[in-house]
């Protein structure tokens, strides 16, 4: 009985080692078709592929101190684009959305803050949801009207309130507002743009 149990054995570890070669191509594979893409994504925008690393960095760092100093008793969205930082979401009272905006400027590389955030309750479940869908349909609609290299602009929506950000020349950045003002549900465009006097080749 020990010698089957221990031919069963090998004979699984044998199965095991042979699933596992050929889930980790299948790893491998799946690792190299989204570098690729990931590659193609920061070929295309015009930040330098180190600000783009960087950038995320600044957004997970703001969220992890904001997380330590308020726990669970805010809702706050960083988004950080060539190191500017926007805040949005909701918070308690002034004090918090000042405090907030003191810890991502205490992040070295963060060259600034535009605080969008307002003193509210946190926004529902389908508020976020309806934002999403309008994120989705300017989005779209940047693709759709072809008027510049749709992922040159960055969007982010709160509480229907649409926020553009990117390295754009004046008619992108008008073309860009007026393609997202042109959305339902939108009820109104900022814009956080850095201007170009021409755009790169």
């Amino acid at each position: 009985m020990n010698r089957r149990n221990r031919n069963g054995w090998r004979g699984g570890a044998a199965a095991a080692a042979l699933l596992s070669a050929f889930l980790l191509q299948g790893c491998i594979e799946a690792m190299v078709v989204g570098g690729a893409a990931t590659g193609a994504f920061v070929a295309a925008d015009r930040r330098q592929p180190e600000i783009v690393a960087g950038d995320e960095r600044v957004g997970l760092t703001a969220l992890a101190r904001i997380g330590d100093r308020f726990g669970g008793n805010t809702h706050v969205n960083v988004t950080s684009y060539n190191y500017n930082v926007l805040l949005t979401g909701e918070v308690p009272d002034a004090k918090a959305k000042s405090e907030i905006e003191r810890i991502v400027l205490q992040i070295p590389q963060a060259k600034g803050a535009v605080n969008e955030l307002q003193v509210a309750g946190p926004a529902t479940l389908t508020s976020r949801g309806n934002d999403t869908y309008l994120t989705g349909r300017v989005k779209g609609a940047f693709v759709t009207e072809n008027k510049f290299q749709a992922n040159h602009v960055k969007v982010v929506t709160e509480s229907g309130v649409v926020y553009l950000l990117g390295l754009v020349t004046h008619k992108e950045a008008d073309d860009a507002t007026a393609i997202a003002r042109s959305i339902g549900g939108v009820k109104k465009v900022v814009r956080i743009f850095e201007y170009l006097t021409q755009a790169p080749k």
